[in-house]
Protein backbone atom coordinates (compact mmCIF):
# COMPACT_ATOMS: atom_id res chain seq x y z
CA UNK A 1 0.00 0.00 0.00
CA UNK A 2 1.40 3.27 -1.29
CA UNK A 3 1.24 6.24 1.52
CA UNK A 4 2.12 9.90 1.02
CA UNK A 5 3.24 11.35 4.13
CA UNK A 6 3.51 15.21 5.21
CA UNK A 7 5.13 17.39 7.81
CA UNK A 8 4.62 21.16 8.19
CA UNK A 9 4.79 21.14 11.95
CA UNK A 10 8.33 21.92 12.64
CA UNK A 11 10.75 24.69 10.50
CA UNK A 12 11.14 21.57 8.40
CA UNK A 13 9.18 20.71 5.52
CA UNK A 14 9.43 16.82 5.55
CA UNK A 15 7.53 14.36 2.63
CA UNK A 16 7.33 10.71 2.62
CA UNK A 17 6.67 7.65 0.32
CA UNK A 18 5.96 4.45 1.72
CA UNK A 19 4.94 1.29 0.83
CA UNK A 20 3.53 0.13 3.68
CA UNK A 21 6.19 0.09 6.51
CA UNK A 22 9.06 0.66 4.19
CA UNK A 23 10.11 4.49 3.53
CA UNK A 24 10.78 4.54 -0.02
CA UNK A 25 11.90 8.13 -0.50
CA UNK A 26 11.63 11.24 1.49
CA UNK A 27 12.61 14.94 1.12
CA UNK A 28 13.12 17.24 4.06
CA UNK A 29 13.58 21.16 3.14
CA UNK A 30 14.90 23.90 5.33
CA UNK A 31 15.42 26.70 2.92
CA UNK A 32 13.81 29.57 4.53
CA UNK A 33 10.97 30.06 2.38
CA UNK A 34 7.24 29.34 3.81
CA UNK A 35 5.93 25.63 3.57
CA UNK A 36 2.86 26.89 1.52
CA UNK A 37 5.63 27.51 -0.82
CA UNK A 38 7.12 24.28 -0.57
CA UNK A 39 5.26 21.82 0.26
CA UNK A 40 3.09 20.86 -2.79
CA UNK A 41 6.36 21.28 -5.37
CA UNK A 42 7.75 18.66 -2.87
CA UNK A 43 4.72 16.44 -2.82
CA UNK A 44 4.73 16.62 -6.97
CA UNK A 45 8.54 16.21 -6.90
CA UNK A 46 8.94 13.07 -4.66
CA UNK A 47 5.70 11.41 -6.53
CA UNK A 48 7.05 12.08 -9.86
CA UNK A 49 10.37 11.04 -9.11
CA UNK A 50 8.84 7.33 -7.63
CA UNK A 51 6.57 7.53 -11.02
CA UNK A 52 3.54 7.51 -8.50
CA UNK A 53 0.39 9.12 -9.29
CA UNK A 54 -1.48 11.04 -6.36
CA UNK A 55 -4.32 8.72 -7.77
CA UNK A 56 -2.33 5.48 -6.45
CA UNK A 57 -1.96 6.59 -3.20
CA UNK A 58 -3.86 5.03 -0.60
CA UNK A 59 -3.47 7.07 2.50
CA UNK A 60 -2.16 10.31 3.67
CA UNK A 61 -0.08 11.18 6.93
CA UNK A 62 -0.13 14.16 8.35
CA UNK A 63 1.22 15.81 11.27
CA UNK A 64 -1.47 17.64 12.73
CA UNK A 65 0.80 18.85 15.81
CA UNK A 66 1.74 20.65 18.66
CA UNK A 67 4.18 22.70 16.92
CA UNK A 68 4.19 25.59 14.39
CA UNK A 69 0.14 27.39 14.10
CA UNK A 70 1.05 28.53 10.22
CA UNK A 71 2.34 25.13 9.33
CA UNK A 72 0.33 23.16 10.94
CA UNK A 73 -2.37 24.89 9.27
CA UNK A 74 -0.67 24.82 6.02
CA UNK A 75 0.02 20.80 5.87
CA UNK A 76 -3.72 19.75 7.57
CA UNK A 77 -5.45 22.08 4.95
CA UNK A 78 -2.64 20.35 1.80
CA UNK A 79 -4.03 16.99 3.24
CA UNK A 80 -7.81 17.35 3.10
CA UNK A 81 -7.52 18.91 -0.10
CA UNK A 82 -5.66 16.25 -1.78
CA UNK A 83 -7.94 13.36 0.48
CA UNK A 84 -10.96 15.05 -0.61
CA UNK A 85 -10.55 15.43 -4.44
CA UNK A 86 -9.01 11.90 -4.73
CA UNK A 87 -11.42 10.10 -2.06
CA UNK A 88 -8.41 9.02 -0.15
CA UNK A 89 -8.44 7.86 3.83
CA UNK A 90 -6.10 10.54 6.02
CA UNK A 91 -3.94 9.25 9.74
CA UNK A 92 -3.20 12.22 11.80
CA UNK A 93 0.01 11.43 13.53
CA UNK A 94 1.34 14.01 16.01
CA UNK A 95 4.64 15.95 16.50
CA UNK A 96 5.13 14.05 19.58
CA UNK A 97 4.22 10.64 18.29
CA UNK A 98 6.84 11.24 15.66
CA UNK A 99 9.82 11.93 17.89
CA UNK A 100 9.39 9.71 20.19
CA UNK A 101 9.66 6.98 17.85
CA UNK A 102 12.97 8.07 17.11
CA UNK A 103 13.93 6.13 19.99
CA UNK A 104 13.77 2.54 20.36
CA UNK A 105 15.19 1.52 23.72
CA UNK A 106 13.05 0.65 27.25
CA UNK A 107 13.52 3.63 28.57
CA UNK A 108 10.50 6.26 29.10
CA UNK A 109 10.44 8.44 26.40
CA UNK A 110 10.18 12.31 27.01
CA UNK A 111 9.19 14.45 24.18
CA UNK A 112 9.60 18.05 24.68
CA UNK A 113 8.64 20.60 21.40
CA UNK A 114 9.68 24.48 22.31
CA UNK A 115 7.13 26.63 22.05
CA UNK A 116 8.85 29.84 23.08
CA UNK A 117 8.57 31.96 26.14
CA UNK A 118 9.84 29.11 28.27
CA UNK A 119 6.48 26.88 27.33
CA UNK A 120 6.92 23.79 25.69
CA UNK A 121 4.70 20.62 24.40
CA UNK A 122 5.25 17.82 25.92
CA UNK A 123 4.29 13.98 25.47
CA UNK A 124 5.14 10.90 27.47
CA UNK A 125 5.36 7.75 26.28
CA UNK A 126 6.85 4.47 28.02
CA UNK A 127 8.44 1.70 25.76
CA UNK A 128 6.10 0.52 23.16
CA UNK A 129 5.73 4.37 22.30
CA UNK A 130 2.07 4.33 23.97
CA UNK A 131 1.24 7.65 25.57
CA UNK A 132 1.19 7.55 29.41
CA UNK A 133 -0.71 10.81 30.13
CA UNK A 134 -2.38 13.28 28.14
CA UNK A 135 -0.27 15.74 26.31
CA UNK A 136 0.41 19.18 27.57
CA UNK A 137 1.43 22.77 26.99
CA UNK A 138 2.72 24.17 29.57
CA UNK A 139 5.89 26.08 31.42
CA UNK A 140 9.01 24.11 31.34
CA UNK A 141 9.18 24.31 34.92
CA UNK A 142 5.75 23.22 35.87
CA UNK A 143 6.56 20.50 33.04
CA UNK A 144 10.02 19.38 34.93
CA UNK A 145 7.78 18.66 37.80
CA UNK A 146 5.70 15.61 35.94
CA UNK A 147 9.38 14.93 34.56
CA UNK A 148 10.83 14.01 37.90
CA UNK A 149 8.26 10.97 38.21
CA UNK A 150 9.92 9.02 35.68
CA UNK A 151 12.55 6.25 35.79
CA UNK A 152 14.75 5.86 33.25
CA UNK A 153 13.75 8.85 31.33
CA UNK A 154 15.05 9.48 27.51
CA UNK A 155 14.39 13.30 26.21
CA UNK A 156 13.63 13.87 22.81
CA UNK A 157 13.11 17.04 20.69
CA UNK A 158 13.84 20.37 20.50
CA UNK A 159 12.78 21.60 23.48
CA UNK A 160 14.86 19.11 25.33
CA UNK A 161 18.08 20.57 23.74
CA UNK A 162 16.58 24.29 24.31
CA UNK A 163 16.49 23.12 28.10
CA UNK A 164 18.68 20.62 28.25
CA UNK A 165 21.05 22.63 30.79
CA UNK A 166 17.71 22.24 33.41
CA UNK A 167 16.55 19.15 32.69
CA UNK A 168 20.01 18.00 33.88
CA UNK A 169 20.29 19.92 37.02
CA UNK A 170 16.88 18.40 37.95
CA UNK A 171 17.18 14.93 36.60
CA UNK A 172 20.88 13.81 36.58
CA UNK A 173 20.03 10.36 35.48
CA UNK A 174 18.11 11.66 32.23
CA UNK A 175 19.53 10.83 28.79
CA UNK A 176 19.15 12.65 25.79
CA UNK A 177 18.52 11.76 22.04
CA UNK A 178 21.06 12.55 19.13
CA UNK A 179 18.23 12.66 16.81
CA UNK A 180 15.87 15.90 17.51
CA UNK A 181 13.95 16.65 14.28
CA UNK A 182 10.85 15.54 13.03
CA UNK A 183 10.71 13.48 9.62
CA UNK A 184 7.68 12.70 7.38
CA UNK A 185 8.77 8.86 7.04
CA UNK A 186 8.48 7.96 10.45
CA UNK A 187 4.97 9.89 10.52
CA UNK A 188 4.28 7.19 7.59
CA UNK A 189 5.08 4.29 9.57
CA UNK A 190 2.85 5.18 13.05
CA UNK A 191 0.15 6.30 10.23
CA UNK A 192 0.72 2.79 8.63
CA UNK A 193 -0.21 1.05 12.01
CA UNK A 194 -3.10 3.46 12.50
CA UNK A 195 -4.62 2.31 8.66
CA UNK A 196 -4.34 -1.34 10.77
CA UNK A 197 -6.14 -0.23 13.39
CA UNK A 198 -8.78 1.99 11.49
CA UNK A 199 -7.53 4.24 13.18
CA UNK A 200 -8.69 6.86 10.40
CA UNK A 201 -9.74 10.31 9.60
CA UNK A 202 -10.99 12.16 6.54
CA UNK A 203 -11.16 15.53 5.13
CA UNK A 204 -14.02 16.33 7.34
CA UNK A 205 -13.03 15.11 10.61
CA UNK A 206 -8.83 15.41 10.45
CA UNK A 207 -7.79 18.77 12.40
CA UNK A 208 -5.11 20.21 14.09
CA UNK A 209 -3.67 19.46 17.45
CA UNK A 210 -2.52 22.87 18.93
CA UNK A 211 -2.46 21.85 22.57
CA UNK A 212 -2.76 26.00 23.30
CA UNK A 213 -4.13 29.59 21.90
CA UNK A 214 -1.93 30.66 19.24
CA UNK A 215 0.07 34.34 20.64
CA UNK A 216 -2.42 36.44 18.56
CA UNK A 217 -5.68 34.87 20.29
CA UNK A 218 -3.64 34.98 23.75
CA UNK A 219 -2.52 38.93 22.75
CA UNK A 220 -6.03 39.52 21.84
CA UNK A 221 -7.81 38.41 25.43
CA UNK A 222 -4.96 39.82 27.54
CA UNK A 223 -6.70 43.14 25.79
CA UNK A 224 -10.69 42.57 26.62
Amino acid sequence: MKILSIDTASKICSVALLEDEVIVDEMNLDDGKTHSENLMPMVEEILSKNHVALSEIKLISCCTGPGSFTGIRIGVASAKAMAEVNQIPLASVTSLETLARMDDSKKTKAVLIDARNNQVYCGIFDETWSLIQESMADDIAKIMEQLKTYNHLICLGDGAMLHKKLIEQEIPTAEFSAENEQRAGLGGKIAYQKYLKKDLQNADTLVPLYLRKSQAERMKEKQK
